[in-house]
């Protein structure tokens, strides 16, 4: 079987490879110290040939992750020929335009060597939840703002650790027992996955995995091709406006779909931002490469072959292709926005395909206290610097109502506040479904969630806002309308800004009311015993149910014929 695999070993193979990838994606959740890992599964893994070609990837992560990895493996091959490379050796950076983006994000590459040969590379990513300076701030304007920059270098050589970079992570993070005990499980999880590699290479009699590799990038490429060349063949475009931070912004997209590629251009949208909402092409390549996948083929696995279909192009020094020293850590902002982008010309060409506009952007909680960050108390401060993942409502599809409080693109999994309330002094008191936020349609937009936050302590306490769609609402799709903008607030009643610092005084709480994902189809077309469940759940109200509905419900709560039928014909 060393020269030659049939076609059964293929497909036995191949499924081997993705259940090792996994295994190599659960130990990097199971090990890590960070909730954005343990809890939240904002990781990738994978495996790569030795040309730094992806060949299979975990389900758990996020596709940020995994499509930005998946082209930042050859980078490290570029540095480190494979033919330098050797056992016991590991390659990190967070490099962002080299990486996944941005400088919290960390990834770790490992060679695996069968019988003296390497055969393999493992590489997996991580998001950490400090890497110094500004911190988890989109108020940074230049690179060097944002924290240790790690160029491509080594982490172990032949099994020794690079004791002095491990040092220098040390002294430059807030958190550095999480940070550093990332750094192992990534090292890891990298091990685990090229341990289990080797038995299944050993108990298949592989000398190496060229030949399954060709097979598999080969025969996702042709799947792909298959699909896209089914599809409309023609150019359509799309645009859409964003809060973004000094002033909106406008992502604007021509997909073409030409013989058996997707191209994606970029032109038309707005420049760089001062600030660090900024998206490096390898980020806006991840994306928009999942949104089109994720519309046309979601059960072709994803790798180098599938990847190679989308072609993304944009201007430099846009706001989708940010070039070094720009300022980048929020660049997931942008980032999330795009498969909407993709969508909206994809709908042109496919229509009654993809969803409605979602929130889309993360509503992650960063919050913190501190000496000299929200306020001068020193050591009266409990300080503490936690992440904590949430989100709003997805759009409606065109056959189902939008997912409520789902991060989609994303992926990563809501934090479990009891999380939050054990390693910080902050206690939530409310999270919720926010009423009537999803937009209405034939199908609802997923609703948003609506949180209450305080500090145990008696002391302030402060967010770093980084959200959208606190201006611009999540647009409904063929009719739908939109839903519902996104608000900060203190119990108090002052409104806060959804971008930048922010301090919530003591004694008093932080309200986070979420966006809703928008409508798709014509409101009044809504099955009228669809929305009087939705109003007896609590999702919307019965002035909702008349008004965007035209749903009239007796006093028993169920729809009253002649008088919705009534409401509907006078529209």
């Amino acid at each position: 079987m060393s020269n030659m695999i049939g076609e059964i070993e293929i497909q036995i193979l191949w499924n081997r490879l993705l259940s090792v990838v996994e295994e190599q994606a659960q130990t990097l959740v199971r090990t890590a110290f960070s909730t954005a890992a343990r809890e939240a599964g904002d990781i990738s893994a994978g495996v790569f040939d030795m040309k730094g070609r992806m060949l299979a990837q975990a389900v758990t992560g996020t596709p940020g992750h995994i499509n930005s990895m998946a082209r930042s493996v050859v980078h490290f091959l570029d540095a480190f020929p494979a033919a330098t490379l050797k056992d016991g050796d590991i390659l990190i950076t967070n490099d962002p335009w080299k990486g996944t983006g941005h400088l919290f994000d960390l990834t770790v590459v490992t060679p695996i060597f069968l019988d003296g040969r390497a055969v393999a590379l493992f590489a997996s990513t991580t998001h950490v939840v400090d890497i110094g300076g500004l911190g988890v701030s989109a108020e940074g304007r230049q690179i060097y703002h944002e924290g240790l920059y790690i160029p491509l270098m080594y982490l172990a050589r032949e099994g020794q650790m690079n004791d002095d970079l491990l040092g220098m992570v040390r002294a430059n993070v807030r958190e550095p027992v999480q940070v550093v005990g990332d750094i192992y499980a990534l090292i890891a999880c990298n091990e685990k996955g090229g341990t289990r590699l080797v038995e299944m290479m050993r108990e298949f009699k592989l000398r190496d995995l060229e030949k399954l590799g060709e097979e598999i990038i080969t025969r996702s490429r042709r799947a792909m091709a298959d699909i896209i060349a089914k599809l409309p063949q023609g150019s359509w475009s799309a645009a859409m406006t964003i809060d973004g931070f000094e002033a909106p912004v406008t992502l604007a997209a021509t997909l073409t779909i030409a013989g058996d590629r997707v191209l994606v251009d970029y032109t038309g949208t707005s420049g760089l931002s001062r600030y660090a909402i900024n998206c490096p092409i390898c980020y806006t390549d991840a994306y928009t490469a999942f949104g089109v996948k994720a519309a046309l083929a979601p059960w072709i696995p994803n790798n180098t072959g599938t990847l190679d279909a989308v072609i993304v192009t944009a201007p430099e020094n846009t706001i989708v292709n940010a070039p070094h020293p720009a300022a980048v850590y929020a660049r997931s902002v942008i980032g999330h926005m795009l498969p909407d982008v993709v969508y909206g010309c994809l709908d042109q060409a496919m229509p009654d395909t993809v969803p409605a506009e979602g929130t889309s952007s993360l509503w992650n909680l960063s919050l913190l206290a501190g000496h000299g960050l929200t306020g001068s108390e020193g050591s009266a401060v409990r300080a503490f610097n936690v992440t904590t993942f949430h989100s709003g409502g997805a759009g409606a599809r065109p056959r189902q109502d939008g997912l409520s409080a789902t991060p989609f693109p994303s992926g990563v999994r809501n934090v479990p506040v009891e999380i939050t309330e054990a390693i910080t002094p902050l206690v939530v008191w409310k999270k919720e479904f926010r009423q009537g936020s999803g937009g209405p349609g034939r199908q609802r937009g997923g609703l948003g969630q609506r949180m209450e936050i305080e500090n145990r302590d008696a002391v302030a306490f402060g967010i770093q806002a980084r959200f959208e769609r606190g201006e611009y609402p999540a647009r409904g799709r063929s009719g739908g309308a939109a839903g519902g903008l996104g608000r900060l607030s203190l119990g108090s009643g002052t409104a806060l800004k959804v971008k930048g610092f922010q301090v919530i005084p003591a004694g008093d709480r932080l309200i986070v009311e979420m966006p809703g994902g928008g409508g798709y189809g014509d409101p009044f077309t809504r099955d009228p015993l669809q929305v009087a469940r939705d109003v007896r759940y609590g999702l919307i109200d019965p002035e909702q149910a008349e008004a965007a509905y035209g749903v009239i419900l007796t006093a028993a709560g169920e729809p009253d014929p002649a008088a919705t039928a009534a409401r509907r014909a006078a529209r």
